[in-house]
């Protein structure tokens, strides 16, 4: 057990924690200290650091990190913890580490199944830059639309970003509480993150190394949730931007379920899904078609998967890296969308597109796509959006696309204009 340098493991600790009411939860979170995530299945605060999963780059060993955790819990419940957990965050790419640690105390509430009371936006002085530049970014879905022609690829997810510096510290409590009172349906999580560079971070868009960093966001997208043998994953391809016009609005969702484009895009998503559930499921559940289901932003084609464990052994991570990255958040085939990505993205992804979560020590736990995010630094904060990129996309509806997801976080912050 590697323990953080700051913190003893306390072995009286009761992971279990108390239960309170999801508010209470916001309200006792505090960045710098604390892991929130809610879902449909229930609210999580995390509190405090006891120790920290030993750091290990996920090149050449994402599939070991699952055994890796497995064995971190085993030795905190040698240390008298009462089924311990982890939380954290693991990147989109090889080059980082995953970020896990097991906190002081957990306690739990219900889920954010109403809007919480959120604090104003208050209007604050910021500057924006786009990464890439708008008309940029179509130019790159130009070529990623050439390389699909060209290359033995179907589908490239291309990401771009806004970086937002203000006057004065953002503060991610308050953007948390936005957030949560947003989509209190969804998956709402806010993770404290190594300061820029002690991970291997070498994008930065503050210069501000000797800050620590918040990842906060409100997911639509559940990668896989274990509760017992019971496995479950929701993943979402294919979208459009919600119209406050009531009947703009409802054609939009209309079109989306009709759209061969949209559900070529979905069913390409479901069978890899699919195809690394298959091995460690049985009964697996797949309907015949995707459902429309939306967000405060955005409506998205849904397919629920639903199965049992074959190993009663086998872990929520397991799963969730077993299936990690999709194509819905990096492309097919995934080694060349990765390629294509790193080529085309002016920037790090970091632990964007990659996944959040929990597993405690059953193996029980949830783990969601890392998107509708921010990464916050002080008073620099960098929003991130992609689209997937297939054959008979539109540069401009790509751009689109992007700019209404971008719309969950800022609207968090009252930034809406920043577009």
């Amino acid at each position: 057990m590697t323990t953080d340098s700051d913190t003893t493991m306390r072995g009286e600790s009761d992971d279990l924690g108390e239960r309170l009411t999801p508010g209470a939860l916001l309200d006792r979170y505090s960045a710098g200290s604390s892991f929130f995530f809610a879902s449909p299945r229930g609210s999580m605060l995390a509190r405090g650091v006891d120790a920290v999963v030993p750091k290990a780059t996920c090149s050449g060993g994402r599939d070991r990190l699952p055994g890796q955790v497995a064995e971190f819990l085993r030795h905190a419940e040698e240390f008298g913890r009462v089924n311990p957990v982890v939380v954290g965050a693991v990147p989109f790419g090889d080059n980082l580490p995953a970020h896990l640690v097991l906190p002081a105390a957990v306690d739990r509430a219900e889920p954010l199944s109403e809007p919480v009371a959120a604090p104003d936006a208050p209007r604050v002085d910021y500057e924006v830059k786009h990464v890439p530049a708008p008309a940029e970014y179509e130019r790159a879905v130009e070529r990623v639309l050439k390389r699909l022609r060209d290359e033995e690829m179907s589908k490239v997810v291309l990401a771009r970003s806004l970086e937002l510096s203000t006057s004065d510290p953002v503060d991610p409590g308050r953007m948390l509480r936005n957030l949560a009172g947003t989509d209190p349906g969804g998956f709402t999580y806010a993770v404290d993150l190594p300061r820029r560079g002690q991970d291997g971070t070498r994008d930065s868009f503050g210069e501000r190394a000797e800050t620590g960093r918040t990842l906060l966001g409100a997911s639509p997208e559940l990668l896989v949730s274990l509760d017992g043998t019971r496995v479950r994953s929701n993943p979402l391809a294919g979208s459009r931007p919600r119209s406050a016009d009531p009947d703009e609005d409802r054609r939009r969702a209309e079109e989306l379920q009709h759209s061969e484009k949209d559900l070529r895009e979905h069913a390409a998503v479901v069978d890899a899904v699919v195809a690394a559930l298959r091995p460690l499921c049985r009964d697996l559940v797949v309907p015949d078609g995707p459902s429309v289901v939306h967000t405060a932003a955005m409506w998205h084609l849904s397919t629920e998967i639903t199965g049992e464990l074959l190993d009663p052994g086998t872990t929520s991570l397991q799963l969730a890296v077993a299936m990690h990255p999709t194509p819905a958040v990096c492309g097919t085939p995934p080694e060349d969308a990765r390629v294509a990505i790193a080529e085309a993205e002016p920037f790090e992804r970091g632990y964007y597109t990659g996944m959040v979560g929990w597993c405690d020590a059953t193996g029980d736990g949830e783990w969601v796509v890392t998107i509708r995010c921010a990464e916050i630094e002080d008073s620099a904060i960098r929003f991130y959006a992609g689209a997937g990129i297939v054959e008979g996309s539109d540069p401009a509806d790509e751009l689109a696309e992007t700019s209404a997801k971008f719309r969950t976080a800022l609207s968090a912050m009252g930034w809406t204009d920043a577009l």
